[in-house]
């Protein structure tokens, strides 16, 4: 396609006065349409011409014509309703002139003719068109032409819409992969949504761009495609620097989404009316904010800085050296490229995280296990359940049964993420049992608040009670009491455990052991970063804190 448009631009032009200037005139008379009529009278404006009809004669100077570029064609780019007369001959019509009482049929605004073979040779050639332009009169909008082939100026378009319709389906293959990626996706990741977005609107801006070799726009319609095309630009242009915000850690995006979304509807304001310009504009401001947020992140070494910016270099250029109308789409595409490259990096971390994610499960699972049935805690209960069983053989069954119950429910709970909190609490309170056998000391545990529906990392209560039994000494009576406190704000979901009891000393300056890195692994797995975790000693023993935001 680019080929193409280059070849045609280095091409020996047909005509010497490449921009050859119409004059006009209000009225209709058909001896307007002659070759050598004098038109120095007429005015190089055309003016508001209401509902009336014009004429407009524009004088092209031939060069000698080669015999491949026979049949010769006319591309006239024009809005209203005209016939076309070369050196006085009518060769063509574009929609229909208003008529007896009959108002315009507005035509296209881009039409294509064939000039006789007969009528071609070196030299002056007059093109007279008689129009009316009554459904916008007052656009003053100026006749382009363009000749070449006749058969390569009606089969380029549609080149160029093969390549383009390539282009706009790989699009939109990509949109409703990331679509339904993002749908059926976990952790539902805002970037791939906005790169999905991206893609569609893309696919959209290159159907409405190649719309008009689709189906025929009447000229009274040609802004309504033009409008659409321009606020489909204006949303990429926000889009695509909030896309590499996110891959990059933009620290302070809202601001600078702000100030782009601010500077874009100010040109949309102060430019209305200049399509092109305006998108020009939109992706010129789309690429500073663009630059300014890759080169933050290659300041903060994220993964896939330098290919952003060679990207959005490689953009600037070809929107520098490229006509605008396939700039456009070559630079877009190369930026999305690299947006696809930051998805597949970004991919890869997740999927890194999700493997470390898994082997973390897997220990501490095997942790879990751990807990109970470490050599010292199995020898020290069997020990005691033997002597329960000679002295009490009912408190030994008893004994017998909370033991086993304790590790039914571990087993049960060892490979899986979350449980109910119901589970969690039959766990703790099979272990008070079980120690109070082993110990043979009154523990005493109490709940208060608790929502049964509510799910928990399994054994973060279990491990904390665990720790409240090892390093706590009883009260008067021998008793130490465990109170479970559960409460819920508009912020977070909070567990306060609170262990009554005397702190032993090698508790005074104690800042968590395995114990508390089980649990931050626990919550970390589950939560990411959205919980905290504090314990410390109280006047009345030890308190822990868990936290988890909403």
């Amino acid at each position: 396609m680019f080929l193409l448009t280059l070849l045609s631009l280095l091409a020996t032009p047909v005509i010497r006065n490449e921009d050859p200037i119409p004059v006009y005139k209000t009225g209709d008379n058909m001896a307007w349409a002659s070759k050598n009529y004098n038109d120095k009278d007429w005015s190089e404006t055309r003016g508001n011409t209401s509902d009336k009809i014009f004429w407009s004669r524009t004088q092209l100077d031939f060069r000698p014509v080669e015999n491949e570029l026979i049949p010769l064609g006319l591309q006239i780019d024009s809005f209203g309703a005209f016939e076309v007369y070369w050196d006085g001959i009518l060769i063509g019509k574009n929609g229909q002139l208003p008529k007896n009482g009959n108002p315009e049929i507005p035509g296209s605004e881009c039409s294509y003719y064939r000039i006789p073979d007969h009528l071609i040779s070196p030299g002056l050639h007059t093109i007279a068109m008689r129009s009316s332009q009554s459904l916008h009169a007052d656009v003053q909008r100026s006749i382009g032409f363009s000749i070449n082939n006749y058969t390569t100026l009606i089969t380029r378009p549609l080149i160029t819409m093969a390549y383009m319709n390539l282009m706009a389906g790989a699009f939109l293959i990509a949109a409703v992969y990331y679509f339904f990626l993002y749908l059926h996706s976990k952790r539902r990741q805002k970037d791939i949504l906005i790169f999905a977005t991206i893609c569609l609107l893309f696919f959209t801006l290159l159907i409405m761009e190649y719309l008009k070799f689709h189906v025929v726009i009447p000229y009274s319609e040609f802004f309504i495609r033009l409008e659409i095309i321009g606020w489909l630009t204006f949303a990429n242009a926000l889009l695509v620097p909030w896309y590499f915000m996110i891959q990059f850690n933009f620290r302070h995006g809202k601001w600078l989404m702000l100030a782009l979304l601010l500077t874009l509807l100010g040109l949309y304001w102060f430019n209305y009316g200049h399509y092109d310009l305006t998108a020009r504009l939109y992706s010129l401001a789309m690429l500073i904010a663009a630059f300014i947020v890759v080169l933050n992140g290659i300041l903060q070494k994220e993964k896939g800085g330098f290919i952003a910016l060679a990207a959005l270099l490689a953009s600037a250029l070809v929107n520098k050296l490229v006509v605008y109308d396939f700039g456009l789409f070559i630079s877009f595409t190369i930026i999305v490229l690299s947006m696809l490259y930051l998805h597949s990096i970004r991919t890869s971390v997740i999927e890194a995280e999700h493997q470390n994610a898994v082997l973390l499960s897997s220990r501490l699972q095997l942790e879990l296990l751990k807990k109970n049935i470490q050599p010292h805690f199995l020898r020290n209960t069997l020990t005691s359940m033997m002597d329960w069983v000679e002295e009490s053989p009912k408190d030994g069954a008893r004994f017998i049964q909370a033991l086993a119950t304790e590790f039914d429910i571990m087993n049960e709970i060892s490979e899986q993420t979350l449980i109910p909190v119901t589970k969690e609490l039959e766990l703790c309170r099979q272990h008070i049992s079980v120690m109070g056998f082993r110990k043979e000391m009154n523990y005493i545990w109490e709940e208060k608040g608790i929502d049964e529906t509510q799910l928990i990392p399994p054994a973060v209560i279990h491990t904390l009670l665990e720790n409240g039994i090892t390093h706590s000494e009883p009260l008067s009576g021998n008793m130490i009491q465990f109170i479970l406190h559960y409460s819920v704000s508009k912020e977070a979901h909070q567990y306060t455990f609170e262990t009554v009891a005397k702190n032993r000393q090698i508790m005074t300056d104690r800042t968590g052991g395995n114990g508390f890195k089980y649990i931050k692994a626990r919550l970390t797995e589950s939560y990411g970063q959205n919980w905290t975790f504090n314990s410390g000693s109280t006047e009345n023993g030890w308190r822990s804190i868990i936290q988890i935001l909403k």
